[in-house]
C-alpha cells in the first residue's frame, strides 16, 4: 500500500493504523465498530509515542522539515493578536523570507521576527524562497529590532530556515556581512529577545536572527552549523552520508541543551508539532511567557551583559585543554 508523501518511513506504521480507522468510521455506527475504532486509537497512540522517543538524529532532521511542521504564520496566527508586517530594508527591498511585523503578545506589544519557510503551495514555498533568507532580510529585521528597542517593546524571535540563502545575488549584496552586523547589534539590542528555534536553525542563517537573552528550541528541532548533506559533501565527498554526518554534528535539541547551546526544550505533543498544531501553540506560548517573564524582571545592564557572556562562553574550551594542549 503506498503512503501519502507527507508520511515519513518510520511514520508509516502509524499510517496504517490510521487509515484502518479511517475506513472503519465510513462503516455504519454500531458498538463493536465503536469498540474497534476505539482499540485502533489506542494502538497508534501507543506505537506513536515509542516510535517518537527513540528517534535518529536523522530521523529528527526529517521531522523538523516535515512539510506539514507549523511555520512562523501559523504561530502568529494563534499566539499574537493585531499583528502589522514591517516591509523593505530601506536599501534594496523587501525579503518575503524573513517577515517583522509589531503585535500584541498577551496584550503587551513586542515585536515578532521570523523565517517563513513557505506554507501549504509550492507557490507559497516559492514566493518566501523556501525560507532561505538574502542581506535584504537580515537588514529589514534589525531595521526592525532597532525600531522595538526605541519603543520599548520585547523582540520575539521564531528561527526555522536551512541556511541563508546562497545564490550569487545574495553575495553580491554582502550576506555575510549582513549576518555579521546583525549578530554585532542584536548583542547590544537593549530590550529582551526571546528566540524560538521551531524547526531548522541552520548555519548562519538562522544565527543571524538567533542572539537573544533566552533561547528555546522544540523537541523535534534541530540547530546546526551545516546541513546533514552539506556536512557528508565536505566531509565524504558523498551527500548520501547524510545520517551518518547528522549523528555527528549533534543538532539535536538534547545536544544544544548538553552543549550550553540552548536554555529550554519546548515538549511537543505525541507525535511532533505536525500532527497537533494547537497543543503545539500552547506548548510554545508557556515556554516563551516563562522565558519572558524571567528576562524582563533583570536590569538593562545586567540583561545585555548576561547576553553577551552566554554567546562568549559557547565553544568555550576546558582550562585543562589550554594548559596542556591535549
Amino acid at each position: 500500500m503506498s503512503k501519502p508523501n507527507d508520511v515519513l518511513e518510520f511514520e508509516a506504521p502509524i499510517a496504517v493504523l490510521l487509515k484502518e480507522i479511517e475506513a472503519l468510521s465510513m462503516m455504519p455506527r454500531a458498538d463493536q465498530r465503536d469498540r474497534d475504532i476505539e482499540q485502533l486509537r489506542r494502538r497508534a497512540d501507543s506505537l506513536r509515542r515509542e516510535i517518537y522517543a527513540n528517534l535518529t538524529p536523522w530521523q529528527r532532521v526529517q521531522l523538523a522539515r516535515h512539510p506539514n511542521r507549523p511555520c512562523m504564520l501559523d504561530y502568529v496566527a494563534r499566539l499574537f493578536t493585531e499583528f502589522v508586517e514591517i516591509h523593505g530594508d530601506r536599501r534594496f527591498g523587501d525579503d518575503h523570507a524573513i517577515i517583522a511585523g509589531m503585535a500584541r503578545y498577551h496584550g503587551e506589544p513586542v515585536l515578532v521576527v521570523g523565517h517563513q519557510k513557505g506554507g501549504a503551495s509550492t507557490k507559497q514555498k516559492i514566493y518566501r524562497n523556501f525560507g532561505y533568507a538574502k542581506p535584504e532580510g537580515y537588514r529589514k529585521a534589525i531595521r526592525a529590532m532597532r525600531l522595538a528597542e526605541k519603543f520599548g517593546r520585547p523582540v520575539l524571535v521564531i528561527v526555522d530556515t536551512p541556511a541563508a540563502y546562497p545564490g550569487i545575488e545574495s553575495e553580491e549584496r554582502g550576506v555575510a556581512e549582513a549576518i555579521a552586523f546583525n549578530l554585532r547589534e542584536m548583542a547590544v539590542l537593549n530590550t529582551p529577545i526571546i528566540v524560538s528555534i521551531c524547526g531548522e536553525g541552520g548555519s548562519g542563517g538562522a544565527l543571524g536572527l538567533a542572539i537573544g537573552d533566552r533561547i528555546l528550541i522544540q523537541e523535534f528541532a534541530i540547530y546546526s552549523v551545516i546541513p546533514p548533506e552539506g556536512c557528508a559533501a565536505i566531509l565524504w565527498r558523498d551527500s548520501g552520508r547524510k545520517v551518518e554526518a547528522s549523528e555527528a554534528l549533534k543538532l539535536t535539541a538534547p545536544d544544544m541543551l548538553k552543549l550550553g547551546i540552548v536554555d529550554t526544550i519546548v515538549p511537543e505533543p505525541v507525535g511532533a508539532a505536525h500532527n497537533d498544531p494547537e497543543s503545539a501553540a500552547g506548548l510554545l506560548d508557556r515556554a516563551i511567557q516563562s522565558a519572558l517573564g524571567v528576562v524582563k524582571a533583570q536590569a538593562p545592564e545586567a540583561r545585555i551583559n548576561s547576553r553577551y557572556e552566554k554567546f562568549r562562553n559557547m565553544g568555550r574550551l576546558g582550562t585543562d585543554f589550554v594548559e596542556t594542549g591535549t
